[in-house]
């Protein structure tokens, strides 16, 4: 199955390893590469994660790395990744939905 990073995720992540690299630029290079390994397994096991707690619905899911959340959606011929965020942010559901 094909994954797709919306241009949102690109750059939470991008604005989480700058954050990271302030202090540590080797601790944010691996961040990365393990999210994004995270992510590709998605392929292979699209229902990994569990289901968003705010959204209730089985198509929104999310896998939890540290403290962060990859919250990805579930469609038939794809997983879309919508977002990463910091598991103690609120989450804008509109931020999904959109």
């Amino acid at each position: 199955m094909k994954v797709v990073r919306s241009p949102l995720t690109v750059d939470r992540v991008s604005e989480i390893a700058a954050y990271i690299a302030q202090d540590r630029p080797s601790a944010a290079e691996q961040w990365v590469k393990i999210v994004f390994s995270k992510v590709d397994q998605l392929m292979v096991s699209p229902e990994i994660g569990r289901i968003v707690p705010e959204i209730e619905n089985s198509l929104f899911r999310e896998l939890v790395y540290g403290n962060y959340r990859i919250i990805y959606c579930t469609e038939p011929k794809q997983i879309s990744i919508l977002t990463v965020r910091h598991g103690k942010q609120i989450m804008p559901i509109d931020e999904l939905l959109a």
